[in-house]
């Protein structure tokens, strides 16, 4: 394992993936760190859903206008969902949880990309949750705040730039 100021200085979204599927030992892995996120009040009532049909992915990819085309091309996503009924923390929560799973992939030299999908959906007006929904039988009381594409990087990024870090939005003591 890399020490973590250099896993969060190469983690970089990555929208391309080779053919090569994921090992069950890293899927486990990426899931465990899900998993072990921290949680308000540690419910952790999250769910997670692992797709990797390849027709479910292509559906799944067009649950919104822009931007979620990349998933189809993954070895596979984790949907990731929570229970705004239940849970008024549920954004946060779900939202630690999948970048648990990113850094996870990181560190196993995977890549990933978070696709947002709360508050998102088609130009006709249909959510993303609706169409996800429909396709993985989701129930009704869980909402689907983003959907996390991994697979085998197709090429490689470059780690972020320390001199391009916008310290200037670091305020201490007071604005």
């Amino acid at each position: 394992m890399r020490d973590f100021g250099t896993l969060a200085q190469v983690r970089r979204s990555h929208r391309k993936f080779t053919d090569e599927e994921i090992g069950a030992d890293d899927v486990r892995l990426i899931l465990r760190a899900a998993l072990m996120s921290p949680t308000s009040k540690s419910r952790r009532d999250w769910q997670f859903v692992v797709v990797d049909d390849k027709n479910d992915l292509e559906k799944i990819s067009d649950a919104k206008s822009h931007g979620s085309q990349l998933i189809k091309e993954a070895s596979l996503a984790v949907v990731v969902l929570g229970d705004p009924m239940t849970n008024d923390c549920w954004v946060e929560d779900a939202s630690i949880a999948a970048i648990s799973m990113q850094y996870q992939a990181e560190d196993l030299g995977l890549g990933s990309c978070w696709v947002q999908m709360r508050g998102r959906g088609l130009s006709d007006g249909t959510s993303a949750d609706t169409v996800i929904r429909g396709v993985l039988d989701i129930p009704e009381n869980l909402s689907c705040l983003c959907v996390i594409a991994f697979g085998h990087k197709a090429e490689e990024r470059n780690a972020q730039n320390e001199d391009r870090l916008k310290w200037e939005n670091v305020h201490v003591g007071r604005y």
